[in-house]
């Protein structure tokens, strides 16, 4: 048998650069007593291609990579195999062409890597196949196949309220389903299947070939394969950990749950360790456009996103012509499932937002993206907080108000407002959320949900909003005396605040801002 070609690899430039490795080899070992053909499903910057790189390498019988971690004494480094790594993640694909060039491209790198010839064709199924089938005989022993960012092409190419953008990703998915059905195919001569992206594109759609492939997306065995539990956290960082509010740290970037422990964002952890600064780090790699286009045309509520119940169906069945807003959610990364509830034979999965970083961010970027003027929204937090600190509900109001009024007419009328009767709600939550502080929505009671209830040091403002077509029915406040929905924290806050706002759909803007403080005897 010929001798495997070696290449730099992410894992080996850890290595020979001292850095941080978070020891996830026992994962590789797991994965190989228990099949040979796996999917996973992560967010962007959560580790997926240095765990793709790690697979490579162990395959390839790189053993001098892995001194000192698991599997160094837990695989057999006798024998070694040929990898084929398709890597879909640098650069945009443009057209269903535009991808065939790609892939092709990847596959005559890898015949000059391994000193293989197959015939030039510009059919990727053929050329594909005779790759796979070119290292068996070769290298005689079965082939390792990995395929990271699997999805990038079609999503480069969603956009739901673009019909010809959304043809051309169907286009794209064709090209993916056709190359992608040649691992069935060819089953006999592969040792192992690992592909990963960060969407669950139905196996129907995109896999229909492939009947063996074992989705771990969700599989409590493979939980924490990405990011940093926190045993491992303040094991493999002690020594950076030195000064830091462990609370803090998790309160920012612990709390994505895939139905086993939960874990940090890799990409946050490193990057808060080399400024020494709480900063949304990986919500900043990333704008979430697209989404925030997909609240606005389904006229989403905001403050549900606090709480979003889903089921099987929903998260795992994305496809170009059914995107679902939950899904999206939830596959991207700005939801993480907190809880499961068992109805009947059904799983039904409650999502959330997984820390602050995500939740603070997002609800940033939303009034970023309803206001041209970043000052004007800027004003309006630092005026909140500070109004909330000094315990000023008038100032509050005056933020608010000028809020609304800066929002430009010509937004309403592009958007079709009208109809969004939980946009003003939405609002005021947003920035109430993204200006940093604690906040509850939807807060359930036994009378009712109160819209919001913002938290500071010893004190809770309960606010309920009302939307009246013009002038103030004056009703909002009323509704949190009736309820009573302040008994909630009349034991756990020293003060606490009724506050009830109506909006008038007609001018715009607040009509109604009445609050008075409860008298806890």
């Amino acid at each position: 048998m010929k001798k495997l070609p070696i290449g730099i690899s992410s894992l080996e430039k850890l290595r020979k650069e001292n850095c941080y490795y978070v020891d996830k080899t026992h994962f590789v070992e797991k994965l190989v007593n228990k099949g040979n053909q796996f999917f996973l499903s992560r967010p962007r910057r959560f580790g997926k291609s240095l765990f793709v790189d790690t697979l490579k390498q162990a395959f390839l019988g790189n053993k001098q990579l892995f001194e000192g971690l698991y599997l160094e004494n837990n695989w057999d480094w006798s024998v070694k195999y040929p990898v084929i790594h398709i890597d879909f993640g640098g650069g945009t694909v443009k057209d269903p062409q535009d991808l065939k060039n790609w892939i092709i491209k990847q596959l005559k790198r890898h015949m000059l890597t391994y000193n293989i010839s197959v015939e030039d064709t510009d059919n990727v199924r053929f050329m594909f196949t005779d790759t796979i089938y070119s290292l068996y005989q070769e290298y005689k022993n079965p082939v390792v196949v990995l395929v990271d960012e699997y999805d990038k092409p079609i999503l480069d190419n969603i956009e739901n309220d673009n019909i010809e953008n959304t043809e051309k990703a169907i286009e794209i998915r064709e090209v993916l389903k056709d190359f992608y059905s040649i691992l069935k195919a060819s089953d006999q001569y592969l040792k192992l299947v690992f592909i990963t992206g960060v969407s669950r594109f139905s196996k129907i759609s995109i896999f229909s070939g492939l009947n063996q492939l074992n989705d771990i997306t969700l599989d409590t065995e493979f939980a924490t394969i990405c990011g940093y539990t926190q045993s491992e956290l303040e094991t493999v960082f002690k020594d950076r950990l030195e000064g830091v509010n462990l609370e803090e740290l998790k309160y920012w970037y612990n709390g994505y749950n895939w139905l086993g422990e939960k874990v940090y964002n890799p990409f946050d952890v490193l990057l808060f360790f080399d400024k020494k600064d709480f900063r949304p780090y990986w919500f900043e790699t990333g704008t979430p456009t697209f989404l925030m286009k997909l609240i606005l045309n389904n006229k989403v509520f905001l403050p549900k996103l606090e709480e979003i119940k889903a089921n099987d169906e929903i998260l795992a069945n994305l496809d170009v012509d059914f995107l679902k807003i939950e899904n999206l959610f939830f596959q991207t990364g700005y939801l993480t499932i907190r809880e499961t509830k068992k109805l009947g034979l059904r799983t039904i999965y409650i999502l959330t937002y997984p820390n602050f970083e995500v939740k603070s961010s997002f609800n940033n970027f939303f009034l970023s993206d309803i206001l041209p003027s970043v000052s004007d929204k800027e004003d309006a937090q630092n005026s909140i907080v500070e109004a909330i600190e000094e315990n000023d509900l008038e100032k509050i109001k005056t933020a608010l108000y000028s809020f609304f009024a800066s929002i430009p007419n010509d937004w309403y009328r592009r958007n079709d407002l009208d109809s969004y009767e939980g946009f003003y709600a939405s609002v005021v939550y947003a920035l109430f959320t993204g200006s940093g502080l604690d906040t509850k929505a939807e807060d359930t009671t036994n009378t009712g949900k109160i819209d919001l209830t913002v938290f500071y040091q010893d004190r809770a403002y309960i606010i309920e909003f009302k939307v009246v077509e013009k002038d103030s029915e004056g009703k909002a406040l009323s509704q949190i005396k009736e309820k009573k929905y302040y008994e909630k924290y009349t034991s756990n806050c020293r003060e606490i605040y009724l506050v009830g706002i109506e909006f008038s759909k007609e001018k715009r803007n607040i009509v109604y801002f009445e609050y008075e403080k409860l008298n806890i005897r």
